[in-house]
């Protein structure tokens, strides 16, 4: 349950710019593919990976579709629609595919994203309806985008986390307004990408994203196969 409730919502608040929703979504379908012909190859639960594949086939074949229409300039914009129903065609195929927990190493960046999230969503800092980047129209460049709020809205525990980010250069904080406010970078890693990079063209944004979706299934193979042999037979 808890599973289908994550992969839902992950790619979810992972989005915002032109085929990045569509292309994390491919990305991680033609690793599951391939996940699952090698499990097919090495004789492992074949019946279970052969019904994932039968799953993930026409869905990576649609998506493929839609991503052509939704990369930059996007003629198709997906919404909350297309990434719930991206989030549990993976949830089903992992769960009936008997795969569950392998499932979850190819959400690597949807789990960092997740995990970098947690302050805004949960209220500890401050969190802003819309946290897409800043288009700027006189460049035709996306920056960060910012929450702004008093430091007497913190609790406690906001006022550490905010120490930490800034101190661990996790986010960008700076005081305003003669230091009776803060703003910082909404916590999503698009916006963690962008206090990398600067302001930068939304189609080389997505393909840095994609980038790191790509170095994402690439670590959950090799935590999967060469490192999880160190210890496991299978």
């Amino acid at each position: 349950g808890m599973l289908a409730v994550f992969c839902t919502n992950a790619i979810n608040i992972l989005a915002g710019i032109n085929g990045l929703e569509a292309g994390q979504t491919f990305v991680m379908s033609l690793s599951l593919l391939a996940f699952n012909f090698i499990e097919i190859s090495l004789g492992h639960a074949i019946e279970q990976h052969v019904f994932s594949i039968f799953l993930i086939l026409p869905f990576t074949a649609v998506t493929f579709a839609l991503l052509r229409h939704n990369w930059y300039p996007s003629r198709v914009f997906v919404g909350d629609t297309f990434c719930y129903f991206a989030g549990m065609t993976f949830a089903v195929a992992g769960i009936l595919g008997a795969f569950s927990k392998t499932l979850l190493l190819f959400f690597i960046p949807q789990v960092v994203n997740f995990l970098y999230s947690l302050p805004q969503l949960f209220h500890v800092v401050p969190c802003p309806r819309h946290r897409l980047p800043k288009f700027n129209p006189s460049t035709g460049l996306l920056g960060m985008s910012f929450a702004e709020f008093r430091k007497e809205e913190l609790s406690t525990l906001g006022k550490w986390v905010i120490v930490v980010l800034r101190h661990l250069r996790l986010a960008h904080v700076e005081d305003i307004d003669d230091g009776k406010s803060l703003r910082i970078n909404n916590l999503t890693i698009i916006n963690f990408a962008l206090k990398i990079l600067g302001p930068t063209h939304e189609e080389r944004l997505t393909f840095v994203m994609l980038g790191v979706q790509v170095f994402g299934s690439l670590i959950a193979f090799t935590i999967r196969y060469p490192l999880a042999w160190l210890f496991y037979d299978r």
